[in-house]
Protein backbone atom coordinates (compact mmCIF):
# COMPACT_ATOMS: atom_id res chain seq x y z
CA UNK A 1 0.00 0.00 0.00
CA UNK A 2 1.55 3.60 -0.63
CA UNK A 3 -0.97 6.58 0.02
CA UNK A 4 0.18 9.29 -2.51
CA UNK A 5 1.91 11.95 -0.89
CA UNK A 6 -0.98 14.88 -1.18
CA UNK A 7 -4.19 12.51 -0.08
CA UNK A 8 -6.37 13.49 1.63
CA UNK A 9 -8.77 10.18 2.12
CA UNK A 10 -8.40 6.43 1.93
CA UNK A 11 -10.53 3.90 1.12
CA UNK A 12 -9.21 1.05 2.57
CA UNK A 13 -10.79 -2.13 0.43
CA UNK A 14 -12.39 -1.32 -2.76
CA UNK A 15 -15.97 -2.36 -1.18
CA UNK A 16 -16.18 -0.02 1.84
CA UNK A 17 -18.97 2.72 1.91
CA UNK A 18 -16.64 4.80 4.23
CA UNK A 19 -13.34 6.85 3.60
CA UNK A 20 -10.99 7.65 6.32
CA UNK A 21 -9.92 11.67 6.62
CA UNK A 22 -6.16 11.54 6.47
CA UNK A 23 -6.53 15.01 7.58
CA UNK A 24 -8.83 17.82 8.96
CA UNK A 25 -11.67 18.40 6.26
CA UNK A 26 -13.71 21.29 6.86
CA UNK A 27 -17.27 21.34 5.90
CA UNK A 28 -18.33 22.60 2.73
CA UNK A 29 -15.22 21.22 1.15
CA UNK A 30 -15.15 19.10 -1.73
CA UNK A 31 -13.40 15.97 -2.37
CA UNK A 32 -12.42 13.71 -5.44
CA UNK A 33 -13.37 9.90 -4.84
CA UNK A 34 -12.94 7.43 -7.39
CA UNK A 35 -13.43 10.44 -10.24
CA UNK A 36 -16.45 11.23 -8.46
CA UNK A 37 -17.44 14.45 -6.36
CA UNK A 38 -18.25 14.61 -2.26
CA UNK A 39 -19.14 17.81 -0.69
CA UNK A 40 -18.94 17.20 2.52
CA UNK A 41 -21.79 18.55 5.13
CA UNK A 42 -19.85 17.90 8.20
CA UNK A 43 -16.36 18.72 9.51
CA UNK A 44 -14.62 15.70 9.57
CA UNK A 45 -11.84 15.57 11.90
CA UNK A 46 -8.61 13.31 10.97
CA UNK A 47 -8.85 9.69 11.12
CA UNK A 48 -12.75 10.34 11.24
CA UNK A 49 -14.77 8.67 8.65
CA UNK A 50 -17.34 9.74 6.26
CA UNK A 51 -20.41 8.38 4.26
CA UNK A 52 -19.35 7.89 0.56
CA UNK A 53 -23.55 7.88 -0.49
CA UNK A 54 -26.34 8.18 1.21
CA UNK A 55 -27.36 5.72 4.35
CA UNK A 56 -30.69 5.24 5.71
CA UNK A 57 -31.17 3.68 9.41
CA UNK A 58 -30.53 0.43 9.77
CA UNK A 59 -27.97 0.32 6.90
CA UNK A 60 -24.51 -1.64 6.77
CA UNK A 61 -21.54 0.49 7.40
CA UNK A 62 -18.69 -1.48 5.13
CA UNK A 63 -14.71 -1.19 5.86
CA UNK A 64 -11.84 -3.27 5.35
CA UNK A 65 -14.46 -4.78 3.44
CA UNK A 66 -16.61 -6.26 5.52
CA UNK A 67 -19.79 -5.23 7.91
CA UNK A 68 -18.36 -2.87 10.94
CA UNK A 69 -21.58 -1.12 11.75
CA UNK A 70 -25.14 -0.27 11.42
CA UNK A 71 -26.90 3.28 10.85
CA UNK A 72 -28.64 4.19 13.88
CA UNK A 73 -30.36 7.51 12.03
CA UNK A 74 -29.80 8.41 8.50
CA UNK A 75 -26.86 9.70 7.13
CA UNK A 76 -26.12 11.91 4.08
CA UNK A 77 -23.70 11.41 1.57
CA UNK A 78 -20.37 13.89 2.95
CA UNK A 79 -21.43 13.17 6.42
CA UNK A 80 -19.55 12.44 9.58
CA UNK A 81 -20.07 8.93 10.85
CA UNK A 82 -19.96 9.16 14.98
CA UNK A 83 -21.70 6.73 17.70
CA UNK A 84 -24.84 9.12 17.57
CA UNK A 85 -25.81 7.63 14.08
CA UNK A 86 -23.66 4.21 14.08
CA UNK A 87 -23.53 0.95 15.86
CA UNK A 88 -21.27 -1.70 16.25
CA UNK A 89 -22.56 -4.58 13.81
CA UNK A 90 -20.65 -7.85 12.23
CA UNK A 91 -21.15 -11.55 10.90
CA UNK A 92 -21.24 -13.22 14.28
CA UNK A 93 -22.71 -16.38 12.65
CA UNK A 94 -18.84 -16.98 11.62
CA UNK A 95 -18.03 -20.61 10.28
CA UNK A 96 -14.81 -22.47 8.89
CA UNK A 97 -16.15 -22.24 4.58
CA UNK A 98 -12.48 -23.44 3.52
CA UNK A 99 -10.92 -26.73 3.62
CA UNK A 100 -7.34 -25.54 2.24
CA UNK A 101 -6.09 -22.40 3.27
CA UNK A 102 -3.75 -20.50 0.58
CA UNK A 103 -1.95 -17.06 0.96
CA UNK A 104 0.61 -15.52 -0.97
CA UNK A 105 3.81 -15.35 1.02
CA UNK A 106 6.03 -12.12 1.01
CA UNK A 107 9.65 -12.32 -0.56
CA UNK A 108 11.93 -12.51 2.32
CA UNK A 109 15.08 -12.78 0.13
CA UNK A 110 16.76 -9.57 2.42
CA UNK A 111 16.58 -11.47 5.15
CA UNK A 112 17.62 -15.44 4.28
CA UNK A 113 20.50 -15.81 5.80
CA UNK A 114 20.51 -13.39 8.63
CA UNK A 115 21.11 -14.01 12.32
CA UNK A 116 20.87 -11.98 15.59
CA UNK A 117 22.87 -12.77 18.59
CA UNK A 118 20.86 -13.98 21.34
CA UNK A 119 21.40 -16.80 24.56
CA UNK A 120 20.89 -20.28 23.19
CA UNK A 121 19.36 -22.55 25.86
CA UNK A 122 19.40 -25.94 26.18
CA UNK A 123 15.52 -27.03 24.74
CA UNK A 124 16.79 -25.12 21.81
CA UNK A 125 15.04 -21.98 22.75
CA UNK A 126 17.23 -18.67 22.20
CA UNK A 127 16.86 -16.04 24.03
CA UNK A 128 17.38 -12.03 23.19
CA UNK A 129 18.14 -11.15 27.12
CA UNK A 130 19.82 -12.64 29.82
CA UNK A 131 18.15 -12.11 32.91
CA UNK A 132 17.97 -13.63 36.46
CA UNK A 133 13.95 -13.69 37.41
CA UNK A 134 12.43 -13.04 40.84
CA UNK A 135 9.26 -15.05 41.26
CA UNK A 136 6.75 -14.33 44.46
CA UNK A 137 4.08 -17.10 45.57
CA UNK A 138 1.82 -14.52 47.04
CA UNK A 139 1.78 -11.22 47.31
CA UNK A 140 3.29 -11.37 50.94
CA UNK A 141 6.51 -11.28 49.69
CA UNK A 142 6.28 -7.61 47.50
CA UNK A 143 7.84 -5.98 50.45
CA UNK A 144 10.73 -8.44 50.44
CA UNK A 145 11.11 -8.02 46.84
CA UNK A 146 11.45 -4.36 46.94
CA UNK A 147 14.25 -4.28 49.67
CA UNK A 148 16.63 -7.24 47.53
CA UNK A 149 15.52 -4.94 44.38
CA UNK A 150 17.02 -2.10 45.83
CA UNK A 151 19.72 -3.84 47.20
CA UNK A 152 20.95 -5.89 43.82
CA UNK A 153 19.88 -3.21 40.73
CA UNK A 154 21.71 -0.59 43.20
CA UNK A 155 24.89 -2.53 44.10
CA UNK A 156 24.79 -4.68 40.49
CA UNK A 157 24.73 -0.84 38.07
CA UNK A 158 21.33 -2.02 36.99
CA UNK A 159 19.50 1.12 38.83
CA UNK A 160 19.34 4.32 36.71
CA UNK A 161 20.12 7.46 38.72
CA UNK A 162 16.88 9.01 39.76
CA UNK A 163 17.27 12.93 39.19
CA UNK A 164 13.62 13.36 40.57
CA UNK A 165 15.68 12.85 44.30
CA UNK A 166 17.84 15.63 43.73
CA UNK A 167 15.08 17.72 42.08
CA UNK A 168 12.91 17.37 45.01
CA UNK A 169 15.62 18.28 47.28
CA UNK A 170 16.24 21.43 45.96
CA UNK A 171 12.63 22.20 46.18
CA UNK A 172 12.99 22.05 49.91
CA UNK A 173 15.99 22.95 50.51
CA UNK A 174 17.31 24.87 47.24
CA UNK A 175 20.93 24.85 46.46
CA UNK A 176 21.08 21.57 48.02
CA UNK A 177 23.88 19.19 46.55
CA UNK A 178 24.35 16.68 49.19
CA UNK A 179 23.03 13.01 50.36
CA UNK A 180 22.19 12.18 46.71
CA UNK A 181 24.23 9.18 45.91
CA UNK A 182 25.44 7.89 42.86
CA UNK A 183 24.60 4.16 41.69
CA UNK A 184 27.27 2.30 39.73
CA UNK A 185 27.23 3.44 35.89
CA UNK A 186 29.14 0.00 34.72
CA UNK A 187 27.40 -3.33 35.44
CA UNK A 188 29.39 -5.71 37.57
CA UNK A 189 27.89 -9.19 35.38
CA UNK A 190 28.10 -8.00 31.52
CA UNK A 191 25.83 -10.77 30.19
CA UNK A 192 23.16 -10.72 32.45
CA UNK A 193 20.91 -7.75 31.09
CA UNK A 194 19.06 -7.27 34.15
CA UNK A 195 17.39 -8.14 37.16
CA UNK A 196 13.62 -8.88 37.12
CA UNK A 197 10.84 -8.63 39.64
CA UNK A 198 7.82 -9.96 39.21
CA UNK A 199 4.95 -8.63 42.32
CA UNK A 200 1.37 -9.70 41.68
CA UNK A 201 -1.46 -9.56 44.01
CA UNK A 202 -2.25 -12.84 44.28
CA UNK A 203 -1.41 -16.09 45.10
CA UNK A 204 -3.39 -16.33 47.96
CA UNK A 205 -7.08 -14.63 49.40
CA UNK A 206 -8.73 -15.23 46.25
CA UNK A 207 -10.32 -18.07 44.08
CA UNK A 208 -7.87 -21.84 43.94
CA UNK A 209 -8.52 -21.16 40.35
CA UNK A 210 -7.10 -17.45 40.10
CA UNK A 211 -3.92 -19.19 42.12
CA UNK A 212 -3.84 -22.14 39.72
CA UNK A 213 -4.00 -20.24 36.38
CA UNK A 214 -1.10 -17.53 38.22
CA UNK A 215 1.11 -20.47 38.45
CA UNK A 216 0.63 -21.63 35.50
CA UNK A 217 1.41 -17.69 33.94
CA UNK A 218 4.73 -18.02 36.63
CA UNK A 219 5.44 -21.20 35.14
CA UNK A 220 5.84 -19.91 32.15
CA UNK A 221 7.97 -16.85 32.77
CA UNK A 222 10.61 -18.97 34.49
CA UNK A 223 10.63 -21.38 31.46
CA UNK A 224 10.83 -18.32 29.08
CA UNK A 225 13.72 -17.30 26.51
CA UNK A 226 14.99 -14.78 28.00
CA UNK A 227 15.49 -15.89 31.75
CA UNK A 228 18.78 -17.47 32.71
CA UNK A 229 17.73 -18.30 36.18
CA UNK A 230 14.82 -18.12 38.43
CA UNK A 231 14.34 -17.13 42.85
CA UNK A 232 11.11 -18.12 44.20
CA UNK A 233 10.37 -16.50 47.23
CA UNK A 234 7.15 -17.84 49.01
CA UNK A 235 5.46 -17.69 52.40
CA UNK A 236 4.60 -21.17 53.06
CA UNK A 237 1.04 -21.19 53.93
CA UNK A 238 -0.13 -19.51 50.63
CA UNK A 239 -2.68 -21.05 48.06
CA UNK A 240 -0.30 -21.24 45.40
CA UNK A 241 1.81 -23.89 47.00
CA UNK A 242 5.76 -24.20 45.75
CA UNK A 243 4.81 -27.66 45.26
CA UNK A 244 2.06 -26.82 43.32
CA UNK A 245 4.25 -24.45 41.33
CA UNK A 246 6.82 -27.02 40.12
CA UNK A 247 4.15 -29.30 39.59
CA UNK A 248 3.24 -26.98 36.84
CA UNK A 249 6.49 -26.19 35.67
CA UNK A 250 6.71 -29.30 34.86
CA UNK A 251 4.20 -29.22 33.32
CA UNK A 252 5.18 -26.57 30.73
CA UNK A 253 8.42 -28.03 30.39
CA UNK A 254 9.33 -31.28 32.03
CA UNK A 255 12.90 -31.20 31.39
CA UNK A 256 13.66 -27.73 32.59
CA UNK A 257 17.02 -27.15 33.83
CA UNK A 258 17.90 -23.83 34.70
CA UNK A 259 18.89 -23.01 38.12
CA UNK A 260 16.01 -22.50 40.62
CA UNK A 261 16.32 -21.47 43.99
CA UNK A 262 13.26 -21.73 46.29
CA UNK A 263 13.00 -20.25 49.56
CA UNK A 264 9.82 -19.96 52.01
CA UNK A 265 9.95 -17.18 54.65
CA UNK A 266 8.42 -19.25 57.30
CA UNK A 267 11.06 -21.34 57.86
CA UNK A 268 13.36 -18.80 58.60
CA UNK A 269 13.76 -17.23 62.15
CA UNK A 270 13.51 -13.24 60.84
CA UNK A 271 13.17 -11.55 57.42
CA UNK A 272 16.91 -10.29 57.98
CA UNK A 273 18.60 -14.10 57.75
CA UNK A 274 15.59 -14.91 54.71
CA UNK A 275 17.37 -11.85 52.72
CA UNK A 276 20.90 -12.79 53.30
CA UNK A 277 20.38 -16.43 52.39
CA UNK A 278 18.83 -15.22 49.52
CA UNK A 279 20.91 -12.51 48.50
CA UNK A 280 24.30 -14.96 49.19
CA UNK A 281 22.86 -17.58 46.69
CA UNK A 282 21.24 -15.86 44.34
CA UNK A 283 24.57 -13.89 43.79
CA UNK A 284 26.53 -17.24 43.23
CA UNK A 285 24.28 -18.29 40.43
CA UNK A 286 24.06 -14.80 38.54
CA UNK A 287 27.66 -15.14 38.06
CA UNK A 288 27.53 -18.42 36.45
CA UNK A 289 24.85 -17.38 34.24
CA UNK A 290 26.99 -14.87 33.55
CA UNK A 291 29.38 -17.09 31.70
CA UNK A 292 26.31 -17.43 28.93
CA UNK A 293 27.37 -15.54 26.22
CA UNK A 294 25.52 -14.17 22.93
CA UNK A 295 25.81 -16.28 20.10
CA UNK A 296 23.97 -16.02 16.24
CA UNK A 297 20.91 -17.73 15.89
CA UNK A 298 18.56 -17.47 12.82
CA UNK A 299 15.65 -15.69 12.57
CA UNK A 300 13.20 -18.77 13.07
CA UNK A 301 14.29 -18.27 16.44
CA UNK A 302 12.31 -15.16 16.58
CA UNK A 303 9.20 -15.56 19.01
CA UNK A 304 6.95 -12.07 18.38
CA UNK A 305 4.02 -10.72 20.52
CA UNK A 306 1.73 -8.88 18.74
CA UNK A 307 0.08 -5.95 20.97
CA UNK A 308 -1.65 -2.31 20.66
CA UNK A 309 -2.62 -0.14 23.04
CA UNK A 310 -4.03 4.08 22.73
CA UNK A 311 -4.96 2.85 18.98
CA UNK A 312 -6.07 5.97 17.39
CA UNK A 313 -7.97 5.90 13.28
CA UNK A 314 -4.85 5.53 11.75
CA UNK A 315 -3.55 2.49 13.83
CA UNK A 316 -5.10 -0.24 11.08
CA UNK A 317 -3.80 1.94 8.22
CA UNK A 318 -0.16 2.21 9.03
CA UNK A 319 1.51 0.74 12.45
CA UNK A 320 -0.74 -2.70 12.65
CA UNK A 321 -0.07 -3.46 8.60
CA UNK A 322 3.54 -2.72 8.97
CA UNK A 323 3.57 -5.07 12.03
CA UNK A 324 1.63 -7.31 10.00
CA UNK A 325 4.13 -7.71 7.49
CA UNK A 326 7.10 -8.13 10.76
CA UNK A 327 4.75 -10.94 11.10
CA UNK A 328 4.14 -12.60 7.60
CA UNK A 329 8.23 -11.77 7.39
CA UNK A 330 8.89 -14.18 10.60
CA UNK A 331 6.21 -16.97 9.38
CA UNK A 332 7.95 -17.40 6.26
CA UNK A 333 11.49 -17.44 7.71
CA UNK A 334 10.06 -20.55 10.26
CA UNK A 335 9.84 -18.43 13.16
CA UNK A 336 6.49 -17.85 15.70
CA UNK A 337 4.41 -15.38 15.63
CA UNK A 338 1.83 -14.33 18.65
CA UNK A 339 -1.42 -12.49 17.69
CA UNK A 340 -3.49 -11.72 21.41
CA UNK A 341 -6.47 -9.48 22.74
CA UNK A 342 -9.55 -11.59 21.74
CA UNK A 343 -12.30 -8.39 22.52
CA UNK A 344 -10.01 -7.11 19.80
CA UNK A 345 -10.62 -9.60 17.38
CA UNK A 346 -14.85 -8.88 17.93
CA UNK A 347 -15.80 -8.77 14.11
CA UNK A 348 -12.57 -9.93 12.44
CA UNK A 349 -13.67 -13.70 13.06
CA UNK A 350 -14.40 -15.03 10.21
CA UNK A 351 -11.50 -13.45 8.14
CA UNK A 352 -9.57 -15.20 11.15
CA UNK A 353 -11.64 -19.13 10.67
CA UNK A 354 -10.92 -19.24 7.13
CA UNK A 355 -7.34 -18.90 7.82
CA UNK A 356 -6.85 -21.77 10.35
CA UNK A 357 -5.51 -24.65 8.93
CA UNK A 358 -8.15 -27.14 10.82
CA UNK A 359 -11.55 -27.49 11.94
CA UNK A 360 -10.64 -28.21 15.57
CA UNK A 361 -8.96 -24.37 15.56
CA UNK A 362 -12.24 -23.27 14.49
CA UNK A 363 -13.91 -24.64 17.32
CA UNK A 364 -11.48 -24.28 20.30
CA UNK A 365 -11.35 -20.38 18.84
CA UNK A 366 -15.03 -19.79 18.53
CA UNK A 367 -15.50 -21.57 21.89
CA UNK A 368 -13.14 -19.49 23.78
CA UNK A 369 -14.17 -16.21 21.99
CA UNK A 370 -18.10 -16.92 22.36
CA UNK A 371 -17.47 -17.89 25.85
CA UNK A 372 -15.91 -14.93 27.12
CA UNK A 373 -17.90 -12.28 25.42
CA UNK A 374 -21.00 -13.89 27.30
CA UNK A 375 -19.20 -13.89 30.49
CA UNK A 376 -18.72 -10.12 29.54
CA UNK A 377 -22.50 -9.48 28.60
CA UNK A 378 -23.36 -11.48 32.01
CA UNK A 379 -22.14 -8.11 33.75
CA UNK A 380 -23.13 -5.70 31.36
CA UNK A 381 -20.07 -5.34 29.55
CA UNK A 382 -19.79 -7.18 26.08
CA UNK A 383 -17.13 -7.17 23.71
CA UNK A 384 -18.64 -4.39 21.75
CA UNK A 385 -18.15 -1.83 24.65
CA UNK A 386 -14.15 -2.67 24.31
CA UNK A 387 -13.37 0.87 22.85
CA UNK A 388 -12.08 3.57 25.13
CA UNK A 389 -13.28 7.04 24.94
CA UNK A 390 -9.42 7.57 23.56
CA UNK A 391 -10.13 5.18 20.76
CA UNK A 392 -13.88 6.95 19.91
CA UNK A 393 -12.36 10.64 19.82
CA UNK A 394 -9.91 9.00 17.44
CA UNK A 395 -12.13 7.63 15.20
CA UNK A 396 -12.28 4.07 16.39
CA UNK A 397 -16.08 4.39 16.35
CA UNK A 398 -17.46 0.87 16.81
CA UNK A 399 -15.67 -2.66 18.14
CA UNK A 400 -15.75 -3.87 14.66
CA UNK A 401 -13.63 -1.09 13.37
CA UNK A 402 -11.30 -1.67 16.24
CA UNK A 403 -10.57 -5.06 15.56
CA UNK A 404 -10.65 -5.00 12.14
CA UNK A 405 -7.59 -3.21 12.28
CA UNK A 406 -6.16 -4.38 15.43
CA UNK A 407 -6.26 -7.50 13.54
CA UNK A 408 -4.02 -6.67 10.93
CA UNK A 409 -0.84 -7.46 13.48
CA UNK A 410 -1.67 -10.72 12.53
CA UNK A 411 -0.81 -10.31 8.57
CA UNK A 412 -2.06 -12.49 6.50
CA UNK A 413 -0.46 -15.65 6.59
CA UNK A 414 -1.95 -19.10 8.08
CA UNK A 415 -3.74 -19.54 11.74
CA UNK A 416 -1.32 -22.37 13.17
CA UNK A 417 -2.82 -23.02 16.59
CA UNK A 418 -5.12 -21.09 18.80
CA UNK A 419 -4.24 -21.08 22.83
CA UNK A 420 -5.84 -20.58 25.89
CA UNK A 421 -4.44 -17.98 28.09
CA UNK A 422 -1.10 -19.35 29.85
CA UNK A 423 -0.60 -22.16 26.77
CA UNK A 424 3.40 -22.24 25.34
CA UNK A 425 3.31 -21.36 21.84
CA UNK A 426 4.66 -24.49 20.39
CA UNK A 427 4.23 -23.95 16.41
CA UNK A 428 5.98 -22.27 13.70
CA UNK A 429 3.71 -19.55 12.33
CA UNK A 430 1.00 -17.81 13.23
CA UNK A 431 -1.13 -18.45 16.99
CA UNK A 432 -3.90 -16.90 17.91
CA UNK A 433 -3.76 -16.47 21.83
CA UNK A 434 -7.01 -15.47 24.48
CA UNK A 435 -5.85 -12.65 26.01
CA UNK A 436 -7.55 -9.55 27.62
CA UNK A 437 -7.68 -6.05 25.29
CA UNK A 438 -6.18 -4.49 28.22
CA UNK A 439 -2.70 -3.85 27.27
CA UNK A 440 -0.49 -5.12 30.44
CA UNK A 441 -2.74 -7.80 30.85
CA UNK A 442 -2.34 -8.39 27.27
CA UNK A 443 1.41 -8.34 27.27
CA UNK A 444 1.92 -9.93 29.84
CA UNK A 445 0.45 -13.16 28.51
CA UNK A 446 1.97 -13.21 26.17
CA UNK A 447 5.55 -13.19 27.46
CA UNK A 448 4.17 -16.36 29.72
CA UNK A 449 3.43 -17.95 26.36
CA UNK A 450 7.16 -17.30 25.27
CA UNK A 451 7.28 -14.64 23.12
CA UNK A 452 10.59 -13.31 23.49
CA UNK A 453 10.45 -9.58 21.77
CA UNK A 454 7.14 -8.00 21.73
CA UNK A 455 5.51 -5.36 18.83
CA UNK A 456 3.33 -2.68 20.54
CA UNK A 457 1.40 -0.44 17.92
CA UNK A 458 0.10 2.97 19.19
CA UNK A 459 -1.47 5.64 18.06
CA UNK A 460 -2.16 7.76 21.06
CA UNK A 461 1.22 6.87 23.26
CA UNK A 462 1.52 4.61 25.64
CA UNK A 463 4.77 3.55 27.79
CA UNK A 464 3.72 -0.04 28.54
CA UNK A 465 6.58 -2.60 28.20
CA UNK A 466 7.24 -6.27 29.85
CA UNK A 467 9.85 -7.25 32.50
CA UNK A 468 11.35 -10.21 30.27
CA UNK A 469 10.40 -9.30 26.87
CA UNK A 470 11.69 -6.23 25.09
CA UNK A 471 8.75 -4.04 23.98
CA UNK A 472 9.53 -2.42 20.58
CA UNK A 473 6.87 0.88 20.56
CA UNK A 474 5.67 1.87 17.02
CA UNK A 475 3.73 4.96 16.42
CA UNK A 476 0.74 5.13 13.72
CA UNK A 477 1.41 8.60 12.80
CA UNK A 478 4.39 11.27 12.79
CA UNK A 479 2.55 13.55 15.03
CA UNK A 480 3.29 11.48 17.93
CA UNK A 481 6.45 9.95 17.30
CA UNK A 482 7.58 13.53 17.36
CA UNK A 483 5.65 14.46 20.25
CA UNK A 484 6.64 11.79 22.86
CA UNK A 485 10.32 10.54 21.45
CA UNK A 486 11.11 9.28 24.76
CA UNK A 487 8.84 6.56 24.66
CA UNK A 488 8.61 5.45 20.21
CA UNK A 489 10.68 3.53 18.70
CA UNK A 490 9.70 2.94 15.47
CA UNK A 491 7.42 5.56 13.29
CA UNK A 492 5.53 4.28 10.65
CA UNK A 493 3.62 7.40 9.88
CA UNK A 494 5.33 8.20 6.59
CA UNK A 495 2.70 5.67 5.62
CA UNK A 496 0.16 8.22 6.33
CA UNK A 497 2.25 10.90 5.17
CA UNK A 498 2.33 9.25 1.35
CA UNK A 499 6.58 9.30 1.78
CA UNK A 500 6.85 5.42 2.25
CA UNK A 501 5.29 2.90 1.01
CA UNK A 502 4.19 -0.10 3.65
CA UNK A 503 7.13 -2.55 2.36
CA UNK A 504 9.75 -0.23 2.85
CA UNK A 505 8.22 0.33 6.06
CA UNK A 506 7.47 -2.69 7.60
CA UNK A 507 11.22 -4.13 6.07
CA UNK A 508 12.71 -1.27 8.45
CA UNK A 509 10.66 -2.46 11.13
CA UNK A 510 11.72 -5.95 10.21
CA UNK A 511 15.93 -4.70 10.92
CA UNK A 512 14.95 -2.63 14.27
CA UNK A 513 13.47 -6.07 15.61
CA UNK A 514 16.87 -7.97 14.54
CA UNK A 515 19.24 -5.31 16.39
CA UNK A 516 16.88 -5.30 18.97
CA UNK A 517 17.21 -9.09 19.92
CA UNK A 518 20.45 -9.05 19.25
CA UNK A 519 21.05 -6.36 21.78
CA UNK A 520 22.01 -4.06 19.84
CA UNK A 521 19.50 -2.04 20.70
CA UNK A 522 17.47 -1.11 23.79
CA UNK A 523 13.82 -0.12 23.56
CA UNK A 524 12.20 2.72 24.80
CA UNK A 525 10.16 0.38 27.38
CA UNK A 526 13.46 -0.98 28.93
CA UNK A 527 15.27 2.64 29.85
CA UNK A 528 12.23 3.63 31.34
CA UNK A 529 12.32 0.10 33.60
CA UNK A 530 8.71 -0.18 32.35
CA UNK A 531 8.40 -3.42 33.73
CA UNK A 532 4.66 -3.89 33.68
CA UNK A 533 3.46 -7.39 34.89
CA UNK A 534 -0.41 -8.00 34.99
CA UNK A 535 -1.87 -11.42 35.46
CA UNK A 536 -5.63 -11.79 34.25
CA UNK A 537 -7.90 -13.25 36.68
CA UNK A 538 -10.19 -14.83 34.35
CA UNK A 539 -12.78 -12.47 35.01
CA UNK A 540 -14.10 -9.69 32.97
CA UNK A 541 -11.53 -7.50 31.93
CA UNK A 542 -11.77 -6.48 28.02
Amino acid sequence: MKIKEKSKVLQIHPRDNVLVALEKLPAGMTIQQNGAEISLIDHIPPKHKLAIRDFDEGDEVIMYGVLVGKTTEPVRKGGLLTTENLHHASNEDYKRTVETVSWNPPDVSVFEGLTFDGYHRSNGDVGTRNYWLFIPMVFCENNNLKIIKDALLTELGYANDNQYRSFVRNLVQPGSKNGIEKVPKDRVFKNIDGIKFLTHEGGCGGTREDSIVLGKLLAGYANHPNVAGVTIMSLGCQHLQLKLFMDLLKETNPDFDKPLLAFEQQSFRTVDDLIRKVLEKTIREIQKANKIERKPAPLSKLILGMECGGSDGFSGISANPSVGRVADFVSVLGGKVLLSEFPELFGAEQDLVDRMVDERLADKFTFLMKSYNQAAEEVGSGFDMNPSPGNIRDGLITDAIKSLGAAQKGGRSPVKDVLDYTEQVTEDGLSLLCTPGNDVESTTGLAGSGANVLLFTTGLGTPTGNPVAPTVKISSNTKLADNMPDIIDYNTGPIIDGTASLEEVATGLMKTVIDVASGKKRTKAELLNQDDFIPWKRGVSL
